[in-house]
């Protein structure tokens, strides 16, 4: 029944889960820490975390992750990365025979305008689900770690989007921070 439900649940994320893993994530955490208690919030931000710094993409990262860690066994992990990758498999099957052919079409323009901005929507809501207490502390309960989170968090968003400076530098340099102040 476990392997079922993960199938069905993972299917269903990679079946509507437009615009990548990072867009995925509210829809994981929706199902995985809410609604079946797979996870606990600090450890689907703790995935979510390794996630990104491991190689491949998030969305097939977190559901093998997810498998593994609801069924105790690596045919949980194969089965919900199976189930993820399923539907753009099938869909790409599907449409790239059509898609070529009928792009410029004024239906198929329009779909694709509609769906631009649900993604632009899914990774808001995916940047939100991060802003957590797991991730920031909470300022009632420790106003030094809430704070010093938040000048990691400042530092890293400039340091990438004004200075340019490298994600895999800031990843390195974040974790040292951290180390050194927590």
């Amino acid at each position: 029944m476990l392997y079922l439900q993960l199938f069905y649940t993972f299917f269903k994320i990679g079946m509507f889960g437009f615009g990548g893993g990072y867009a995925m994530l509210s829809m994981i955490q929706g199902e995985v820490v809410t609604r079946y208690g797979w996870l606990t919030s600090q450890e689907f931000t703790d995935i979510v975390a390794i996630s990104q710094m491991t190689p491949g993409p998030i969305g097939i990262n977190t559901a093998t992750y997810v498998g593994f860690t609801a069924t105790g066994n690596v045919w949980g992990s194969v089965i919900a990365t199976f189930a993820v990758v399923f539907p753009s498999f099938i869909l790409m099957l599907a449409i790239s025979k059509f898609f070529l052919k009928y792009q410029k079409h004024p239906a198929v323009e329009a779909v694709f305008s509609g769906l631009r901005p649900a993604v632009v929507g899914l990774l808001a809501s995916a940047a939100l689900v991060l802003m957590n207490k797991e991730n920031f502390g909470s300022p009632q309960e420790d106003i030094y770690s809430f704070t010093m989170s938040c000048i990691i968090f400042l530092v890293a968003f400039i340091g990438t989007r004004k200075y340019k400076v490298s994600p895999i530098l800031m990843i390195v340099a974040c974790g040292m921070a951290g180390l050194v102040l927590y």
